[in-house]
């Protein structure tokens, strides 16, 4: 139902549905982009953790990705 692109013309990573579309922060779309189906939120923690050389991001992400699932932008 949503399709996640980067749009030229928001200059940004949004979520398109059939109503219209979710602009995404930049955080936002990091994590949404490495949600493959394959991936465990700890492969996505640790992924963004040496992408932007950070640590402890676990919380932020499983809370992101639990907001994420009850809007049901992944499943």
């Amino acid at each position: 139902m949503y399709r996640l692109q980067f749009e030229p013309a928001q200059d940004c990573w949004v979520l398109l549905y059939p109503e219209g579309l979710v602009k995404l922060n930049g955080p936002a779309s990091e994590i949404l982009k490495r949600c493959d189906g394959q991936a465990s939120v700890n492969d996505i923690t640790a992924d963004l953790e040496r992408a932007f050389n950070q640590s402890n991001l676990r919380g932020d992400v499983g809370e992101f990705l639990s907001d994420a699932y009850e809007c049901q932008w992944i499943v």
